[in-house]
Parts: structure tokens; C-alpha cells; sequence
């Protein structure tokens, strides 16, 4: 049965607000337990359960126990797909069409709204939905960064932190960029944690803090909203010793040859058909064989940092799920896995904005051209390194879609999903569902599942998606809109265009080519114009965003 998405969303709000009138609600207990797990700059097909090799068995076990969405999309940028999904709404309505704002005040995010309807709500980890204070002096703002100095303004504007929008608690970073081993902008609540141990790896950290918090939330009585938001493995490429040495010489034979790799393995697994055409690697790096020894050499060990850093996640949500079945709590939570967007090309270069430019006790941090050296080479992944995977590499870890984060393409916004619930989800064990899901549907699906009634100024640009968590079919007839950046996207049924920069519009068929290779405009000019005008519609609507109801905070840090 298909539905029209307002009509559908009209239906959620009535069932939502039926199921919470008096002698109708179902008691506290019935409710599940809601947990997002969200990792950082993770390529699509990372996991060892989307087709990867890294070492995820943690992920892989959750995903044979429950189902897996192929088509599920973000917003291509970190702060952009975390509004949305603590919002329901498109960036562009809560004042995150652009980068490095703060989150509209105005607009109730669902942590606000599942406290409201007696839910227990906590973060940890990262956040990145608040405006950075500005300052006059950008070296000394570096020294900050680097835990050197101290200046005399906040990191982000009071009324904007995590428990200023509905979390009871927070442990984490409020700033997008970290040193894992020494992160900056790292509070307890709204105060400063001033310095961390001495063996501190942030990654770990979020998994102790959240594996504490569902010890908290078991002696309690509400059920309860945990929000885990790693920053691996985002750069800069920082890992245990330990992690990078299970994959070292993994990746010697290049990413044109890893992209056929896991190419072979998503066909073998069943999440892409045998027909799927493998597209080329999106990337500026150059063919593999044409590299000098040193440099390949260098790559690999690069790739095997960044494959460490989810290696390291996965096992902080083995710990995770551990505690929830220690606690009795597994079988009724809603556990959903998601990256923010796809892999990253970039290779941070200068430091400056909220990029430290060494440690606090006054060591460099090298960017990529210092690491190449010979001299510098065993500090690559360690405090004193501070460089990305790239563009060639990215887009092998994005197999086999185009491009990489920050593009409309899928690349930059397909993220691979996982849902876990035993007790909702029937018997689905290990089922891909092909279900065209978004971001801005995870909110209205969590009030559903919660029977929740959102405040008055909640927004919902998405739907329910909750008949597809209680693992049945569902079929949902709307159309999804990219914009960021120099990146616009639109997509109706297997339809898709997309376009990056001053380029053309492209035009694809994604249900016979999801990597986006094959470009069908000439011969589909009527179905591409009819994309082009709905998207040219919409955008006329989704710029016209909320201005943020806070000022600029200078700072005299001269």
C-alpha cells in the first residue's frame, strides 16, 4: 500500500496523541528503550555487515539478529544530519543549512519531547550544533585549541548545550573536530573537563560514559533515550596502537583493488544485485600502481589508522549491548546504527578554526605532507599526527556509491543502517530492507514507538518509519531533497538526480544502479526536468529557515 507522506504524517500525530489520552496509554514499561549509535565519517560499506573487512563483529552480530536498510539517507555533513535527526526537519528549517551554526532555539528536538513523555534522556559524545565563539587573535585561539592557554569565553553560547535541548545528561564534546587522545571543547553538563588521563581515548570514553549511563538508567523506572554520538572515525586519523596493528599490510594492494574487494563481498551478502554495475573510484589520488613504494606504503598505513578507529568503535558497542543485556534492558530497545554521512576526502591541512595545531605540551601536530617523511612516519595515527584518508580512499570505503561526504551524490548521503530490537522486530533475523528512509524519519518514528506527543512547534519533514522497525513492509510514496554545499540531489521512487559544483544535472536509476554510474539524462529528459522542477520548488520553501535567536560571542583574545 503506498501513502502520501502528509497523510501519513497526519495519522502518526493522531495515533500518537490517541494512544496518550487517559485509560488509552499504555503503561511506561511497555514502551522500548531508544538508543542511537552514531558514528563519524564511516564509509558505507565499512562494516564487515555492509560488505567491509574491518573487524566489526559487534555490528555484525546486531545486524544478524535484526535487519539492515539499504536506502536510508542523511544530509551528507556532521551538523547537518544531526539536526535533522534530533529534529525531524530539514537543516535548512532549524538553522543548519549552513555549517557551523547553532540549532534554531525554537524548535523542540525529540530528546525534549521524549523527556516530556517520561523518558529518562542522556548524550554522549559529540555534538556540533552550536555556533563557535569567534575570536581576534586565530594563533591564540590554536593555543587554546592545543590546551596551552586559557581565554575567558565559552565554548559555545549558553542555552545551546545538549542539556539546554532535552538531555538530562551530557558527557561530550560540543565543538565538530578533536584530538581523540586530548579532545578540546570536552564538558561535563556544560563544565569544562580540564584534562583527561593520561591513557584517555575519546572513543572510549563515550562507550565507559554510555555503558554508565544504562547502569544509571537500570535503576530507574522510566524507560529511557540514549543518544551515543562517536567522533571516529572523523580525522584526524587517531588510533590505539593495538587496532592499527591488526591491519597492518591490509591495504597494500591499493583502493582500486579494496573497491573490488567489497564490491564482490556486497554482491556475495545480497546487498546489491549481480547485475550492479562497480563504478570507478571517485578519487584525485591517482592510479594505485603508478604511486612510488613510499607513498603506497604510506596510504596503507593511513587506511589501516582509519580502519582501526571503527574497529575500536565496534567494540565500544559490543561493550554497549553487553550492559543493556547485563541489565535485562536488550530485548525491549530500539537500537539503531547510522554514520552522520559518508566517508571523508578531506586532508585537513593548517590549523585554525577548530583545528588544534599541536599538544599541550607543546608537540606539532603534523599534517600529511610532514608525515610522508621518513623521519615522521611511526607517528602517523598518535597525538602527533593530524591528516585524513582522502579522496581515493574514501571512495573505496563508500563501495559502491559515488563520491563522499559533503556530495548529493549517494555517496556523500546513504549511510548504512542496522536496527535491533527483539522484541519489535518479529522474525526478520539478518533481512536487508529495501525501505527509502531518511533522517528526518527518525524522530516521528521514535514518537510513535514511544507514544509521544510532540510539543506544540515540533517539526516533522519525515514520516514513521515504525511499521518498517516492528519489521513489516512498508511502501511510502515521497520524494527526498538534497542541498549542501555546492551539492543538490532530489529523489522520487527509484529515481535520482543529483549534481555537484557548476556541473550538469545527472540522472540515475537506482534500483539498477545504485553507484550512480550510469547517466540517463538524454535519454529521460522528461523524468529529469520533472526532479529538477520539484527540487527548484522545494528549495524556494526550505530556505526560508528560522534565524537563530542567538548573537555572536567575540572574544578579546589578544
Amino acid at each position: 500500500m503506498t501513502i502520501s507522506s502528509s497523510v501519513f504524517r497526519f495519522a502518526t500525530v493522531l495515533l500518537g496523541a490517541c494512544l496518550l489520552a487517559p485509560g488509552v496509554a499504555m503503561a511506561a514499561e511497555a514502551r522500548p528503550n531508544i538508543l542511537v549509535v552514531m558514528i563519524d565519517d564511516m564509509g558505507y560499506s565499512d562494516p564487515g555487515c555492509f560488505g567491509g573487512e574491518v573487524k566489526t563483529p559487534n555490528l555484525d552480530a546486531l545486524a544478524a539478529d535484526g535487519v539492515r536498510l539499504r536506502q536510508f539517507y542523511n544530509c551528507a555533513r556532521c551538523c547537518q544530519t544531526r539536526a535533522s535527526m534530533l529534529t525531524g526537519a530539514y537543516p535548512h528549517r532549524v538553522n543548519m543549512k549552513e555549517f557551523g551554526r547553532t540549532m534554531d532555539m525554537t524548535v523542540p528536538t525529540v530528546a525534549e519531547n521524549l523527556r516530556d513523555s517520561g523518558y529518562a534522556t542522556a548524550m554522549v559524545g559529540k555534538w556540533h550544533l552550536s555556533e563557535l565563539p569567534r575570536t581576534r587573535n586565530e594563533n591564540r585561539r590554536i593555543l587554546w585549541m592545543n590546551h596551552e592557554i586559557d581565554l575567558p569565553i565559552p565554548f559555545v553560547e549558553e542555552g545551546s548545550y545538549p542539556t539546554d535541548r532535552g538531555f538530562e545528561r551530557f558527557y561530550g564534546i560540543v565543538w565538530g573536530v578533536v584530538d581523540h587522545f586530548d579532545p578540546f571543547s570536552l564538558v561535563e553538563g556544560k563544565t569544562p573537563v580540564a584534562e583527561v588521563p593520561d591513557d584517555f581515548y575519546f572513543s572510549d570514553a563515550i562507550t565507559d560514559r554510555a555503558v554508565a549511563d544504562l547502569d544509571e538508567f537500570a535503576g530507574g523506572e522510566k524507560p529511557f533515550f540514549l543518544y551515543v554520538a562517536y567522533t571516529a572515525p572523523h580525522w584526524p586519523l587517531h588510533a590505539r596502537p593495538e587496532d592499527i596493528a591488526k591491519y597492518k599490510n591490509r591495504y597494500q594492494a591499493g583502493w582500486e583493488a579494496l573497491r573490488k574487494e567489497r564490491f564482490d563481498r556486497q554482491q556475495a551478502i545480497g546487498l546489491i544485485e549481480e547485475e550492479t554495475p562497480r563504478g570507478a573510484i571517485s578519487g584525485r589520488g591517482g592510479d594505485w600502481d603508478n604511486l612510488s613504494e613510499a607513498d603506497r606504503e604510506f596510504e596503507a598505513d593511513k587506511m589501516a589508522v582509519h580502519a582501526a578507529m571503527v574497529d575500536r568503535v565496534d567494540q565500544g558497542i559490543g561493550k554497549i549491548v553487553e550492559q543493556l543485556r547485563k541489565n535485562g534492558q536488550l530485548d525491549n530497545t530500539v537500537l539503531v546504527f547510522l554514520s552522520d554521512n559518508g566517508a571523508s576526502p578531506e586532508i585537513p591541512q593548517a590549523a585554525g578554526y577548530d583545528r588544534n595545531g599541536g599538544t599541550r605540551d607543546g608537540r606539532t601536530a603534523l599534517r600529511d605532507g610532514a608525515l610522508r617523511k621518513p623521519e615522521n612516519r611511526d607517528k602517523l595515527g598518535t597525538d602527533e599526527s593530524y591528516t585524513g584518508i582522502g579522496a581515493s580512499w574514501a571512495s573505496a570505503t563508500n563501495t559502491p556509491l559515488r563520491f563522499w561526504k559533503a556530495e548529493s551524490y549517494d555517496g556523500g548521503c546513504r549511510t548504512p543502517v542496522v536496527i535491533h530490537w527483539p522484541t519489535g522486530l518479529g522474525d526478520r533475523d539478518g533481512a536487508w530492507v529495501d525501505t527509502v528512509g531518511h533522517v528526518i524519519d527518525l524522530a516521528p518514528t521514535f514518537y510513535e514507538l514511544a507514544q509521544a506527543q510532540p510539543q506544540s512547534g515540533t517539526l516533522q519533514d519525515g514520516v514513521s518509519l515504525a511499521a518498517t522497525f516492528r519489521g513489516e513492509e512498508q511502501s511510502i510514496d515521497r520524494t527526498l531533497y538534497f542541498d549542501h554545499g555546492a551539492g543538490r540531489g532530489v529523489r522520487q521512487g527509484d529515481w535520482k538526480a543529483s549534481k555537484r559544483g557548476q556541473g550538469d544535472w545527472e540522472l540515475f536509476n537506482l534500483a539498477v544502479d545504485p553507484g550512480e554510474t550510469n547517466n540517463l539524462a538524454r535519454e529521460k529528459p522528461e523524468v529529469l526536468e520533472g526532479l529538477i522542477a520539484q527540487w527548484a520548488e522545494w528549495i524556494k520553501t526550505a530556505e526560508q529557515k528560522p534565524a537563530s535567536s542567538l548573537a555572536h560571542h567575540t572574544a578579546d583574545a589578544e
